[in-house]
């Protein structure tokens, strides 16, 4: 279809009447066709477009906005950090509301301030956002006495408690324990007494949700609790942790907070002389990149980012355009334990240790073998 200009029809701007007139149809019903309301048929829908396309028709987004109080824009308040978890939840996140057809609006916030939560709010309401994400991993306590901020618009708040008070208030992800369940099933399913835990720092709710699955884990299966040992989720301060636990002898088994961590460790046994998996097995939790191509390729727990920014941003977006209409449900995707070469029976075991898997499979959790390529193999 070619299009028309505006210039040639004696007009600067092409307006939504000149698009009715075209279509042959109301200027309503234009504005119902760019609206994406009901009750338009697809003949009907299909003329407004072409139309809007000939005469290079542009929805004036600010006249929108103030007809409909609304600015098709969400916000979202995120820790200004690179590690693999919040910036690939970032991306997920802005790929989701990419295809919703809103604005995004970032406003990262720094570890350590009390206040960053409530001024990036403050600044995303100033842009007047529709909704707000929260995707704050940090437990920061407030100075100011003040628990909650209120706000009128719909909250998302993804893998934490809500800092916010609003009259719709949704949540996503949050399934860390489970995760780390399944990752200290798979490893008691392999025969070991015990599994060590080398966690993620304390302020942080993700690393509190895996110390508790964990933590649960064993005691559910009456196995002792050995001390925890603290890492900040880079690989440094995960090398630095197996030099303490190398020279126990009685470590078989360790579930990592993070594959960065369990990879550090991973080195610094080895540099030990404890072999993994023969001496001691190691999992991880993330399925980075480059998990599949370390030696041995790490077995670890798939954070399915992707899904978890699909499933919130599609129950957002329901509240911010329907806000007198129930909640959508929630549905959780399934949790993945990646099974590589890094774990096997523990070395008092008889039966072939590397790459063999229990038949026993971890509650809540399916195992998905990879090869080192990433494919899907049953050899680990």
């Amino acid at each position: 279809m070619t299009r028309e200009t505006g210039r040639g029809r004696g007009s600067a701007t092409p307006r939504s009447v000149d698009v009715a007139r075209l279509a042959g149809v109301s200027q309503k019903t234009v504005s119902r066709v760019f609206n994406d309301e009901p009750y338009v048929s697809a003949d009907v829908r299909r003329r407004v477009l072409e139309a809007a396309e000939q005469l290079g028709y542009r929805l004036n987004n600010a006249a929108r906005a103030l007809a409909s109080g609304r600015t098709r824009s969400i916000g979202v308040v995120t820790l200004g950090t690179a590690l693999y978890g919040p910036a690939s939840l970032l991306m997920g996140v802005e790929r989701v509301v990419r295809d919703t057809g809103y604005a995004l609006r970032v406003v990262n916030t720094m570890e350590g301030d009390p206040a960053g939560i409530a001024g990036a709010v403050d600044s995303l309401l100033d842009q007047g956002v529709d909704g707000i994400v929260v995707s704050e991993p940090i437990d920061e306590e407030r100075s100011d006495g003040q628990q909650s901020l209120r706000v009128d618009v719909p909250v998302l708040v993804i893998g934490a408690p809500s800092p916010l008070i609003s009259p719709t208030v949704l949540t996503a992800g949050g399934r860390a324990d489970l995760m780390a369940r399944t990752a200290t099933e798979h490893l008691l399913n392999l025969g070991h007494v015990t599994v060590h835990h080398l966690g993620g720092p304390k302020r942080w709710y993700a690393a509190g949700d895996r110390l508790e699955g964990w933590r649960a884990t064993l005691t559910d299966h009456g196995r002792d609790v050995p001390p925890v040992v603290e890492g900040d989720w880079s690989a440094g301060s995960g090398y630095r942790a197996g030099r303490e636990l190398a020279d126990d002898g009685g470590v078989t088994a360790v579930f990592a907070a993070n594959d960065d961590m369990a990879i550090g460790l991973i080195r610094s046994l080895a540099e030990a002389g404890r072999r993994v998996p023969e001496d001691v097995s190691v999992v991880g939790f993330d399925d980075i990149p480059v998990a599949a191509y370390v030696t041995p390729p790490l077995t670890t727990v798939r954070q399915p980012f992707d899904a978890v920014a699909q499933e919130g941003l599609k129950r957002l977006v329901h509240a911010i355009e329907n806000p007198d209409a129930d909640p959508l449900p929630t549905s959780d995707p399934p949790v993945e334990l990646i099974v590589r070469a890094s774990t096997a029976p523990p070395p008092s075991r008889t039966t072939p240790a590397r790459g063999r898997r229990s038949a026993s499979r971890p509650r809540g959790g399916t195992h998905r073998p990879s090869q080192p390529n990433g494919g899907q193999s049953p050899h680990g």
